[in-house]
């Protein structure tokens, strides 16, 4: 039996309310997994016909989590950056995205002098999902046309977030950017 958006959506809602932590994020990235097995979901939301861009698929009210889903035609490598308070699941749907993962070195926390360090490197590949907990810094790299869902702990537009800049050696905060 496919496994289908809504009954992911559901599921979600269900590990969140059983879990509020690091099990029911993990569970997420489990179902996610699933989700992604279903190829009619990925040609659907995810497909050669759909807008580039970010498209909202889902967004829980109870619990405030959000499925997107992530239309790219163009490369694109981030900074390395965090979701501040909330957490995040990518879930590689085309393609695939390199993912750096960081830990911060100069006991900081927030905006200005950051070092870091790199401290894990992989690849997401379609079917394959990460979890990024809360506070995780991390970076992606991907090539044209990959496309992945990503499931955050709540809107990314009202968290305070940071980027990094390992040259300079700094942190700053986010200017937040619109979804559909």
């Amino acid at each position: 039996m496919t496994y289908t958006l809504e009954e992911f959506c559901s599921d979600c809602h269900e590990a969140i309310s059983a879990d509020n932590g690091p099990g029911g994020r993990e569970t997420i990235r489990q179902h996610l997994e699933r989700l992604l097995a279903n190829d009619a979901f990925v040609e659907r939301h995810l497909g050669d016909d759909v807008p580039v861009g970010v498209h909202t698929l889902y967004r829980d009210e109870t619990h405030e989590f959000v499925v997107l889903a992530h239309v790219n035609r163009e490369p694109h490598r981030s900074p390395p950056h965090d979701h501040g308070a909330s957490w995040a699941v990518y879930g590689q749907a085309k393609a695939h995205t390199d993912m750096s993962e960081y830990r911060r070195l100069d006991g900081g926390n927030g905006d200005g002098k950051a070092v870091l360090e790199q401290t894990r490197s992989y690849r997401l590949t379609p079917g394959n999902a990460g979890l990024y907990d809360v506070g995780c810094i991390h970076a992606i790299d991907y090539p044209e046309n990959a496309c992945f869902v990503r499931v955050t702990g709540r809107e990314l537009e009202l968290e305070p977030r940071l980027k990094f800049d390992t040259e300079a050696n700094r942190a700053a905060y986010i200017e937040s950017q619109g979804v559909n």
